[in-house]
């Protein structure tokens, strides 16, 4: 009878809306998975998941993390962010220590201690805005805001960290979309669904012009798991646009594509509101090549109809699916230093 060693997973933020949807996903024959997170949206489900029973969970400030909860974890997904551009700009410290000192600390913290693979959770906000060609990896950066300025750096040490023993992912992840039991609603797509089921309108807050790509948890979560296999891939240090080529919308294409699947709901585009300078259309050649198997498969009609599904179980309080809303309180709160 052969005997199956399970590698220990820690999930960084897995209370959080990747990290909720992530723990639905993994495998629990092959791994057993633990959890830190500091729990600012713990209670903030629409549906439950039954997933997060088998996870042996830490609270705790991400950092706080110290070397008990680290030692005897092979791979490590470090999701924990300020996680947007308006909570990066009211929260410039905070954003800075956690997504970028904090990550580089726990890294080196977990190489020390035997971590063989280490993923990392950026973004494709890194490219900023110029021209309407596709980014590729080797693109220069031009970031726009602290939240990127943030990813950019984390990227930048984490290269230095890697090594044969500790293979480093940076996942520069599209625009996150999609339904999770801890739902999102300052995410373009998600806030579309919202105001097309509650608001009976959609509304484009600029000219719509922007290029975004966008990504679903899901895939999102099947990326992540392809690292798990870090022992097939070469490079000890893999920096990938993850997303898919057919997945680049301006916002004005994504909130008519929203209104179309959920009936022609009426569409207002304010475009006396300023323009969005962050403008983006990215190349996900590279992860296709490197990952097929694990490349997007959601198609966006099922994405919009999957939210619709999960946003109509109970009734929303959109306020409490806002993260700087949330943040801004439980700093006063005192619950989180700032």
């Amino acid at each position: 009878m052969q005997i199956i060693v399970k590698k220990n997973i820690l999930i960084i933020g897995n209370l959080g809306y990747v990290g909720s949807k992530l723990t639905e996903m993994i495998d629990y024959k092959k791994f057993s998975v633990y959890g830190l997170d500091i729990g600012l949206f713990q209670n903030k489900t629409i549906y439950k998941n039954l997933k997060e029973k088998n996870i042996k969970q830490y609270y705790c400030d991400v950092r706080n993390l110290n070397d008990k909860i680290l030692a005897n974890k092979q791979i490590v997904i470090y999701l924990a962010a300020i996680s947007n551009d308006p909570m990066g700009q009211k929260f410039k410290k905070i954003t800075y220590d956690i997504n970028y000192k904090t990550t580089v600390r726990v890294a080196k913290l977990a190489k020390k201690l035997g971590t063989e693979c280490f993923v990392f959770a950026s973004s494709c906000s890194v490219y900023g805005s110029y021209g309407n060609k596709s980014k590729k990896e080797n693109f220069k950066l031009n970031p726009l805001t602290v939240y990127a300025k943030s990813k950019i750096y984390s990227e930048k040490a984490l290269k230095k960290i890697a090594s044969k023993n500790f293979k480093v992912f940076s996942l520069r992840f599209a625009t996150a979309c999609g339904e999770s039991s801890r739902l999102r609603l300052d995410l373009v797509l998600n806030d579309f669904v919202f105001s097309a089921l509650y608001n009976k309108e959609i509304k484009i807050l600029s000219d719509g012009k922007p290029f975004r790509p966008l990504i679903d948890v899901r895939d999102m979560s099947r990326a992540i798991i392809f690292c798990f296999d870090y022992e097939k891939i070469k490079k000890n240090y893999l920096c990938v646009n993850t997303g898919s080529n057919s997945w680049n919308f301006t916002v004005l294409q994504l909130a008519q594509k929203v209104s179309k699947v959920l009936g022609n709901i009426p569409l207002k585009v304010l475009a006396e509101r300023p323009s969005d300078k962050r403008s983006y259309k990215v190349n996900f050649d590279a992860f296709k090549q490197i990952a097929p198997n694990n490349y997007p498969k959601m198609k966006i009609d099922d994405t919009i109809l999957n939210l619709k599904k999960k946003m109509i179980l109970k009734k929303i309080n959109k306020e409490d699916l806002i993260r700087l809303n949330i943040l801004d309180k439980r700093i006063k709160e005192k619950f989180i230093k700032a």
